[in-house]
């Protein structure tokens, strides 16, 4: 049995003020081709299909179609709540791509998922979507204690449930289990939410079962396995989602399992998105390198004195900077003002003080702030 195993879309982001709609259209339809490639038999999606819990109307119509892409020819499609994602609008989901034979988990369900593969093989798959500890714990019980016992209870309570979802494996069945969280030991992709990555979100590795033929993770962002009692891998994001990022190589996971034996599993490379990257210079250098950029976002980093203009030079030298700054050593240093050396200062002297420190002394804008002032104290 053949297995796509993807998570972590984030599909409707906004990336500093920019739409990424086509470009995650583009690594969907390669996600889509990855499975026709490969003849997969099933396709796993581990959680974050959207940015936010309230996806736009254009989020949804790029998940959507991809998901009933990825069924045609009979392939099992699974998907299950992230983070990010709303469980209530995947239940509404779930009727209606349940009839097109996608199974979407959207909140805790009691029962693992049971279907037969497309080669015949039986599979048994205990799908846990994100659940924050909240649920997990109850709310007696953490006024009760402190953070250790928090993330204990926390972690002891996962372990249960996936215990009970896995109490039906058998030797002679497929056994699968996916969950979006984060495991000790997981190395952070660099955008993550950090609420949903602190101590208390943990959980072990020994909650799976060695009766498990694989463990697909969502959540880290980074593409990697973990040491446990089966194989357990995240898949990683197909998309860079911050700069933070711009290290990883985006992917997915092609996972070949039977019956009683360890999965084989093998990282493909995703190349559709945007590149993310971090460049440094003086204009000259910065002229130097816009021929490497290619369609890059870029965050420049400028060597220059700040100055009216000086943002407008890099954009138009490196049309795909979405984040600018100055570098350490150009910042203009600010003297400490004595107490005693002269009477306070208002806001409208300070913010004029502001402006001609950083180089950017313009009456124009310094009258608008004194509008603008005015208005909210008055």
């Amino acid at each position: 049995m053949k297995i796509l195993h993807t998570a972590d879309w984030h599909v409707g982001q906004t990336f500093h003020g920019r739409s990424r709609a086509g470009e995650h259209r583009d690594v969907l339809r390669e996600l889509v081709g990855l499975a026709r490639e490969h003849d997969v038999d099933a396709v796993i999606v581990a959680g974050d299909l959207f940015d936010t819990s309230a996806p736009t109307p254009e989020a949804q119509s790029i998940v959507l179609p991809a998901l009933m892409a990825l069924r045609e020819g009979g392939r099992d499609v699974v998907v299950l709540a992230g983070n990010h994602d709303s469980p209530q609008l995947l239940e509404v989901y779930r009727p209606v791509l349940g009839a097109l034979g996608i199974h979407v988990v959207g909140a805790f369900r009691r029962a693992p998922l049971s279907f037969t593969a497309r080669g015949g093989e039986p599979v048994r798959l205990a799908a846990l979507p994100f659940l924050s500890h909240r649920y997990v714990v109850r709310a007696a019980e953490v006024l009760a204690g402190g953070a250790v016992e928090h993330n204990r209870d926390y972690a002891g309570r996962m372990t249960e449930l996936i215990t009970a979802l896995t109490s039906g494996f058998t030797p002679d069945t497929v056994n699968l289990v996916t969950t979006h969280g984060t495991l000790p030991g997981g190395k952070m992709g660099g955008g993550e939410r950090d609420a949903q990555t602190i101590f208390s979100y943990y959980f072990e590795a020994s909650a799976f079962p060695v009766s498990t033929q694989y463990a697909a993770l969502g959540h880290l962002h980074r593409r990697q396995s973990l040491p446990g009692p089966c194989p357990i891998w995240y898949s990683g994001s197909p998309v860079a989602v911050d700069f933070g990022e711009e290290g990883n190589t985006p992917g997915a996971l092609l996972v070949t399992v039977e019956p009683g034996v360890p999965a084989r599993v093998a990282e493909v490379t995703l190349g559709s998105a945007r590149r993310l990257r971090t460049v440094t210079g003086s204009l000259e250098r910065l002229e130097a390198l816009a021929g490497d950029m290619g369609d890059a976002w870029l965050r420049v980093v400028v060597e220059e004195r700040p100055r009216p203009g000086l943002k407008e030079a890099v954009t138009s030298i490196l049309p795909g900077t979405v984040a600018f700054d100055i570098a350490e050593g150009f910042r203009p240093v600010r003297s400490a003002r004595s107490a005693a050396s002269g009477p306070p200062r208002g806001p409208r002297e300070l913010f004029r003080d502001y402006l001609k420190g950083a180089g950017r002394a313009d009456e124009q804008v310094a009258t608008l702030f004194d509008r603008l002032y005015d208005e909210v104290t008055s």
